[in-house]
């Protein structure tokens, strides 16, 4: 008698499966070191924030679960303007200065946060397509 054989099981990409609270957590977290690194390493390089930050955008739509997927394209704009307080200019004006300065540096790195927005948005995409056709397959029909 031959031996029982598991069904197959669906291959996920490596790494934590995070909620879309656990995706804003981890996204902001990591962009305000990466914002007190691009501080201390790259004197406060708004640019060297802004191609730090699509790698983070990536990481956070392929680590979401697949239940939140619309949260990662959400949370990453949260997460780079946290991110950018440690790099803004503040100019000695306080917590007013500080804002100004964070306005003013969420204006002039729009690119950076559009392109960033894009990643997460596509990577969420193309794995809610893929979970799509995995199902379908699995139901044993062609996806249309």
């Amino acid at each position: 008698m031959p031996a029982p054989t598991a069904a197959p099981v669906p291959r996920q990409p490596p790494g934590p499966r995070l909620t879309g609270l656990g995706a804003g957590l981890f996204c902001g977290a990591v962009m305000l070191l990466v914002g007190f690194a691009a501080l201390l390493l790259f004197d406060g390089s708004q640019v060297a924030y802004g191609v730090l930050f699509l790698p983070v955008c990536a990481l956070t739509a392929v680590w979401v679960r697949q239940g939140d997927l619309p949260a990662a394209p959400v949370v990453v704009p949260i997460g780079f303007a946290v991110g950018l307080l440690p790099v803004v200019d503040g100019s000695g004006g306080g917590l007013p200065g500080r804002l100004l300065g964070l306005v003013t540096a969420l204006a002039t790195q729009a690119l950076w946060l559009y392109a960033g927005t894009l990643i997460a948005g596509v990577t969420a995409l193309g794995r809610r397509v893929a979970l799509g056709r995995r199902r379908a397959a699995v139901r044993g029909r062609t996806p249309v």
